[in-house]
């Protein structure tokens, strides 16, 4: 049986902030003894930053040149020389990331995963092994949320921003029986919510010439980056809810109720050299010969049996809604 070497946390969920203490336990499992020249802990954080040539509208040289923030960069030394016995082995370990008394200037920024950007934690065991024989390794992502002192103190009520959509407020072309019937969708939605509560509102379809084939909430991502004097950006998509299906009954009202996926939203983030924003965009999909011929088209870009109307949305934690141990933030964090 060869060696393995696992890392394991405290927190099954792997949620922690930046002043708690980070504990876990390294497991090695060896059908014989292991003597090594020390084990020791790297903990590693940092920003990355990818411009893509193509999608940004630059030049492909340009790719990869942006270096990585750095946020964390701790060792841990968890044990001197010395042996470890066959069988299992347990071995625990404890580090506070950032301490309070620090002078630290870099923030703490939530762990995202993006297109363009991510922002990521890890973990790294290290079983020093001497010149003769290979390294053992073992590298785990955990999740970091919000400084203390970058939480709301009291929840948000989400902030409800009405809107309405008709065949003159889309800004790309649309069917001509689309544009000559007509039709109306009112209802309102969340432009500023909770990052653990729901992305909320409510829908109404008041008139439509042609029958409605679905009605879908389209969570998207605003990612900037600074690169040399331009800002490039790019708009990507995180998740679709759909909220209807098929041709829905007219001034009937329907709810709005979308889940937000932890590791790819995070609290919105303007720093200097990037940004991390969102929005939500609600679609109208049409029945049509012509939607059947493209069923695999783009869902973000504006078709012509497509209506929609897209508002910015401002994500934020609260105090009161940091879930360190709960069900309910397992499920999310997965």
């Amino acid at each position: 049986m060869s060696t393995k070497i696992e890392l394991k946390l405290s927190r099954p969920n792997r949620i922690y902030l930046p002043y708690e203490p980070l504990e876990g336990k390294i497991v090695v499992k060896s059908a014989s003894s292991i003597s090594h020249s020390g084990i020791r802990m790297a903990f590693n954080g940092s920003v990355n930053l990818q411009v893509r040539g193509g999608s940004a509208g630059v030049i492909e040289s340009f790719y990869g040149v942006v270096k990585p923030i750095p946020i964390l960069s701790k060792i841990l030394e968890i044990k001197p020389s010395g042996k470890i016995v066959s069988g299992t082995t347990e071995i625990p370990f404890s580090i506070t990331l950032r301490n309070p008394k620090e002078d630290n200037l870099e923030r703490f920024y939530e762990t995202f995963h993006g297109t363009n950007i991510s922002i990521q934690y890890l973990a790294t065991i290290d079983i020093l092994r001497g010149y003769l024989h290979k390294s053992l390794s073992a590298t785990l992502e955990f999740i970091v949320e919000s400084d203390k002192a970058d939480l709301h103190d009291q929840p948000i009520s989400p902030e409800m921003v009405i809107f309405y959509i008709t065949q003159d407020t889309q800004r790309h072309p649309i069917l001509p029986e689309l544009k000559s019937g007509g039709f109306r969708i009112t209802g309102r939605i969340s432009t500023q919510c909770s990052m653990l509560e729901p992305l909320s509102g409510e829908l109404t379809v008041e008139a439509s010439t042609l029958p409605i084939c679905s009605v879908d909430i389209h969570l998207l991502r605003v990612e900037s980056i600074l690169l040399g004097e331009k800002i490039i950006t790019e708009t990507s998509l995180i998740q679709t809810t759909q909220i209807a299906d098929g041709d829905v009954c007219r001034n009937m009202t329907l709810p709005i109720y979308v889940v937000l996926p932890r590791l790819f939203t995070c609290p919105t983030v303007l720093a200097g050299p990037f940004s991390i924003e969102f929005k939500v965009a609600v679609v109208i999909s049409f029945q049509s010969e012509l939607s059947r011929l493209h069923p695999k088209s783009d869902p973000i870009t504006p078709r012509l049996w497509t209506a929609m109307e897209t508002l910015p949305l401002e994500l934020v934690r609260t105090s009161l809604s940091l879930l360190l141990w709960s069900p309910r933030s397992i499920f999310l964090a997965m």
